[in-house]
């Protein structure tokens, strides 16, 4: 992982008057774009062989710049070129899996939020280990294939927009399925709702819901995810006919929605964030920024957490003009704002290399 020395030394050599705040073109790369330009920010669009023409259509959310690589080794060898331009990354899920978490952890250019987050985030077991650790209830794990009796999730490494996920009833089905050349996690099929809550942890704010290290935890919005083909395919009769048919179920998001969920779960909603953001000071140095804790809520009010993002998620997306949840703390702010606003304060205050790995 790049030094936070070296980090901290780029830092020096910038004018903090004059920051660009920059993201890969992808993703949540609109409502970054927007939020940074509206905390007054200028901005950079970088891309990979991308068609970036769509941004015409929406001028609030164009990037100021473009910058365009052929591959990410080039992005890496025009490093100079960002430097120049004062630039801080917001990473987001596409930015680190397009460009593979190892590479982003080198990619030596100050990034928002804390690097060493990645290597618990990227590997399943290293996930689970902090989670279960904050005392945060997830998933039953199945160690052995062999043992599947009933409908289980299998999850390979990574963040895949949904792609890397299949269901299992038994044993040969998982066999059917399964690609051995990827490492990948059993777990229970969980029955509920699936919602997933997009939290905001301020190491520097002293009001609101206050954590144990002395920021505050915010709740920003709930998304619930659009699947293909797994949200038609009951049209089809059963999962099993289907199958026979050369017809699986997929996951593959292709759509946020927006949700509240009813007022009871809030305080269970806030006690999971909490221990996540303190369990993550004690074993890797913290967590801040926004995170999303991924969710089934059951019959019985109970959640459980079946993973993590430790970075803005596409699910903020329909909230960027606020949402129920931001507007009683900033009306009309979105995730992307709040990243921007935290920066634009700690560059006023003199925090911003905390803020930057």
């Amino acid at each position: 992982m790049v030094p936070k020395s070296k980090i901290d030394q780029i830092l020096d050599g910038y004018d903090k008057s004059d920051i660009t705040i920059a993201t890969l073109c992808s993703h949540s790369s609109l409502q970054i774009f927007h939020g940074a330009r509206k905390m007054g920010f200028k901005t950079l669009g970088l891309t990979v062989k991308d068609n970036t023409r769509y941004y015409d259509a929406f001028p609030l959310a164009k990037p100021d710049e473009i910058l365009k690589y052929k591959d990410f080794d080039e992005m890496e060898e025009r490093v100079g070129e960002l430097y120049d331009r004062n630039t801080i990354l917001i990473p987001h899920g596409s930015f680190v899996e397009y460009m593979t978490p190892p590479k982003f952890e080198e990619f030596a250019v100050p990034s928002y939020g804390n690097r060493s987050v990645l290597q618990w985030e990227s590997n399943r077991d290293s996930q689970r280990q902090w989670i279960t650790s904050a005392g945060v209830p997830m998933p039953r794990l199945i160690t052995d294939a062999r043992e599947i009796n009933e409908p289980v999730l299998v999850k390979y490494y990574g963040a895949k927009g949904g792609r890397g996920f299949f269901i299992a009833k038994d044993y040969p089905d998982f066999k059917m399925q399964i690609d051995n050349t990827q490492p990948y996690t059993i777990q229970e099929y969980c029955l509920g709702t699936r919602y997933y809550l997009h939290f905001f942890y301020d190491p520097f704010k002293k009001d609101g819901y206050r954590c144990k290290q002395g920021g505050s935890l915010e709740l920003l919005s709930i998304d619930r995810r659009d699947e293909s083909n797994i949200d038609e395919m009951y049209k089809l009769g059963s999962i099993e006919d289907a199958k026979r048919h050369g017809l699986y179920p997929s996951f593959v998001v292709t759509g946020n929605t927006p949700v509240v969920i009813r007022e009871s779960l809030l305080p269970k909603a806030f006690e999971m964030g909490e221990n996540v953001v303190n369990r993550s000071y004690e074993l890797f140095g913290g967590m801040w920024g926004p995170f999303c804790l991924e969710t089934v809520v059951t019959d019985k009010l109970e959640f459980k957490v079946f993973e993590i993002s430790t970075r803005i998620v596409a699910g903020t997306n329909p909230f960027i003009s606020g949402s129920p949840y931001a507007d009683l703390i900033y009306p009309g702010m979105s995730t992307a704002a709040r990243m921007a606003m935290e920066i634009k304060d700690a560059i006023s205050d003199g925090n911003l290399n905390d803020l930057l790995s």
